[in-house]
């Protein structure tokens, strides 16, 4: 991989103290003007200032000092790489105060960076642009004075802030307004025509307001937010400060045509950008390098919130689906990272927005909390807010609060997780003497590839929890393990009790237990005595164990037969994720189809009880577990599954009964998966028809489904559409690569055929790494990292560097996996299906 070169952090010779910025956008050129005049601090005599620039050109620049002459600038050096631009003066510029001025231009460019023009269509079907940042409360209107055709707006003066949380956004919306309990003005900006759309992220923000000022103890520091819906947009949100800016999936919900899953992601986006507005805007990082706090923390609190405003969604359980466990296995990679990675150069900032730094982040910090205890905890977030309200600070200023509040070695125990990269595997043996038990309890670092005999093994101080079969929700004991081994007694306990680490799965690490110790807690996964989030956790452990080499898959396999009674979406959830990585895995060998009748066999009876239609008295978690349920049986080729789907989605189309919101991706994914070119076309003209972003996506993920090579290709090709808009093309291509051995074929080839327009599409952005993740994660030959490592070696993409690293390394694993397990997996899928003798 090419060295960076050194990257140098802006002098601090100059210092600004406030901003005048002015700005006019042309939404029919798509450029606009600029002016800026800043109130700036000489700290010590220069000739050149330096500032950050990105695609602007500056026309003219100047500098008066309080009571001189104005000194214009001769000169504009540009360093594009690096984002800055020097100013240089032809004297020297004295210590003191003085105004910097700037005139310059820019182009309202559909790179989803900067100052950039959003594509939408009016209700009538006209296309038309609004100019967007990504990087307050107007004051007055009027009449511009050059041109009144045009209006002048201004805006009132901030209070100190970072300037990568301005924003300003210009173009046609409607809105839904709301006050919260404590007097903030809270407003959802949605598209024109759809304010209705708007109301279930009114009704979220106006709850969670007031219970982040009561959390924190610190109000809300500005009088309004508003949140908008942008329709093209890179990321799922940006948490500018008292505008908040959203992808419309992240915001928009129809009660008719919104399903379950939507409105949760909405409720978590809400609740993430809102944390931001105290933690990252009111107090912001010192510098990148601190990012995984502002983005750890937000992705945590945002399940605390959601939990406060809707209990019924047993968010935490999700939690440990979609965060934790999702973080484990990227941080058991060779080509993981720490959490706190030294940033220099602006292209690695793109880099550190991955599952590091907010999903290992946001699991730490859970297991911090609850290694301190609420209260201490939130004794110790006000102290470190009010300490440095409207200043910068750093990780180390956090934990020092911490520490303070609740009296434990914070700094000590959480650098061994945040500066080491990694995490251990915490292994458990027991021996019963009389009435106690001891545990034999030891930690070595866990690694994807299997044990290693490494003589200086990293440790951690890992807070361990430990309960019994007597009250597996209730923490029997707590021990801090701060060496590589120790052993630990628990009294009174009988010998056919079970002993469980970890209750909850909040510690951050996985678990091998002794043979005894696992067979006595498995009865609980059939009997439900585990508590859901064990049960999953306890599954998940032993598929990351057979993943690593250190068991058998075919042992995993069994345990995962003893989950036929299993009620819980999310346990379901994260079996299904695990299913399907071992499907795509076996989808290189000629036993394909022995798998999916597993997956049949695992999940007809949840569908059968739960059958098509929803019942009374059901909630949230019903819907989604019959979404997934229905899907993963569709997909596998369950009949009476596939015919009703294709029952149901004919009478969709003909407009006799339309599917409810939950249905449509498990039936859209059945009908594909099985489908042919009549199908397809079928499911594109939906796509034309769609009014909702929501559903344009629907369809969008699943199209990949489709079996036939020139289908296949012709879904490939309509990514790169103007049917698709930038920001989904990704997943197009997606859905391509994860749904077959020819998928994956397909995705990649067209992804190196068309790396050029990709590119250059999402420039350094996090998307060309989700976009090379999706694409090459899923091979399982050796040859193919050769082939994925040599392509970006002379196809060069600064921001994916690690990710297409950890490509490689997974492609590697996933080609040990199948050499050493295949045969024994193959070996038991003929004996199940063999009758008794």
């Amino acid at each position: 991989m090419p060295e960076r070169r050194p990257f140098v952090r802006l002098p601090t010779d100059v210092y600004p103290v406030n901003y005048g910025l002015r700005l006019k956008p042309d939404l029919i050129d798509l450029t606009f003007e600029g002016k800026l005049e800043a109130a700036v601090e000489v700290t010590q005599g220069t000739n050149q200032i330096v500032m950050n620039c990105a695609d602007i050109d500056i026309i003219t620049a100047s500098f008066v000092p309080e009571g001189g002459e104005e000194i214009n600038a001769t000169g504009f050096n540009y360093q594009n790489e690096d984002e800055k631009v020097t100013l240089c003066f032809p004297s020297i510029l004295q210590k003191g105060s003085g105004s910097l001025k700037i005139d310059f231009v820019g182009e309202l460019n559909d790179k989803m960076k900067g100052f950039y023009r959003s594509k939408y269509t009016t209700p009538s079907g006209e296309n038309r642009y609004a100019a967007v940042t990504q990087f307050e409360n107007v004051v007055d209107r009027k009449p511009y004075p050059e041109d009144h055709s045009l209006v002048e707006v201004k805006f009132a003066t901030t209070p100190i802030m970072s300037t990568y949380l301005v924003a300003f956004v210009i173009g046609e919306y409607d809105f839904v307004e709301s006050q919260s309990s404590d007097g903030v003005t809270v407003r959802v900006y949605t598209p024109v025509g759809k304010a209705e759309q708007g109301k279930f992220a009114l009704e979220v923000a106006t709850k969670t307001l007031p219970f982040y000022k009561d959390y924190f103890s610190v109000p809300y520091p500005l009088p309004k937010i508003d949140l908008i819906a942008i329709a093209d947009f890179a990321a799922g949100a940006m948490e500018n400060w008292g505008l908040v800016t959203y992808r419309e999936t992240a915001l928009l919900i129809d009660p008719k045509n919104s399903c379950a899953s939507s409105r949760q992601w909405v409720a978590l986006v809400v609740g993430h950008e809102l944390a931001h507005q105290w933690f990252g805007n009111l107090v912001t990082m010192e510098w990148w390098t601190h990012l995984w706090l502002n983005e750890g923390f937000a992705s945590w609190i945002e399940y605390l919130c959601v939990d406060h405003c809707f209990p019924e969604y047993d968010i935490w359980t999700q939690f440990v689906s979609a965060d934790y466990t999702r973080a484990l296995d990227l941080d058991a990679l060779d080509n993981s990272h720490p959490i706190e990675v030294d940033v220099g150069h602006p292209s690695e900032v793109d880099e550190i927005f991955d599952a590091i730094s907010y999903s290992k982040g946001a699991s730490v910090i859970r297991m911090l909390h609850n290694y301190i205890g609420d209260e201490d905890f939130r004794k110790g977030m006000n102290a470190y807010l009010l300490k440095f309200q409207h200043k910068n600070a750093s990780t180390e200023d956090l934990w020092e609060c911490l520490e303070q509040a609740s009296g434990k070695p914070i700094a000590a125990v959480m650098n061994s997780w945040t500066k080491q990269m990694g995490f251990p595997i915490i292994v458990v043996d027991q021996e019963q003497h009389g009435s106690d038990r001891v545990l034999k309890i030891s930690q070595k670092k866990f690694c994807a590839s299997g044990p290693r005999n490494d003589e200086n093994c990293p440790n951690w101080m890992v807070p361990i929890s430990i309960c019994t079969s007597e009250d597996p929700s209730c923490t029997k004991m707590k021990v801090l393990l701060d060496q590589p081994e120790t052993t630990v007694n628990i009294t009174n306990i009988a010998p056919d009790h079970w002993i469980k680490i970890n209750p909850g799965t909040v510690g951050f690490y996985r678990i091998q237990y002794s043979t005894t110790m696992l067979e006595s807690l498995l009865p609980g996964i059939r009997d439900l005595t585990l508590l859901p989030v064990d049960r999953l956790g306890l599954q998940n452990d032993l598929f990351s164990l057979a993943r690593a080499g250190m068991i058998s898959t075919v042992e995993v396999l069994k345990v995962m037969e003893a989950f036929v009674n299993e009620p819980n979406y999310t346990v379901w959830s994260d079996l299904s994720c695990n299913l399907g990585v071992l499907s795509s895995l076996l989808s290189h060998t000629d036993f394909h189809e022995d798998i999916q009748e597993f997956i049949r066999d695992l999940f007809t009876p949840i569908g059968m009880k739960l059958g098509w239609d929803s019942k009374t008295g059901e909630g949230h978690l019903d819907a989604l577990l019959r979404g997934l349920v229905l899907g993963k049986l569709g997909k596998a080729g369950h009949k009476a599954t596939l015919e009703e789907a294709r029952r149901r989605f004919k009478e969709h189309v003909e407009g006799k009964q339309t599917l409810p919101a939950d249905l449509r991706s498990p039936v859209y994914l059945t009908v594909l998966k099985h489908g042919d070119s009549t199908t397809l076309d079928t499911m594109l003209k939906l796509h034309k028809q769609a009014d909702m972003q929501e559903e344009k996506n629907r369809i969008e993920r699943v199209l990949g489904a489709i079996p036939a090579p020139d289908l296949i290709q012709r879904v490939l090709n309509f990514a790169l559409s103007e049917e698709v808009r930038p920001q989904d093309t990704v997943s197009v291509i997606g859905g391509v690569a994860g749904s077959s051995k020819q998928g994956r074929k397909a995705a990649w080839k067209f992804v190196k055929d068309n790396w050029e327009e990709l590119h250059n599409r999402y420039q350094g952005g996090f998307l060309i790494s989700r976009l090379i993740k999706l694409t090459a994660d899923g091979f399982a030959i050796d040859k193919m990292a050769a082939e994925v490592k040599s392509f970006f070696e002379s196809h060069h993409a600064p921001a994916a560097e690690r990710t297409v690293q950890q490509c490689c390394e997974n492609i590697l694993l996933n080609a040990a996996w199948l050499k050493r397990d295949a045969e024994d997996i193959h070996q038991y899928l003929l004996q199940r299906k063999a009758p008794p003798v």
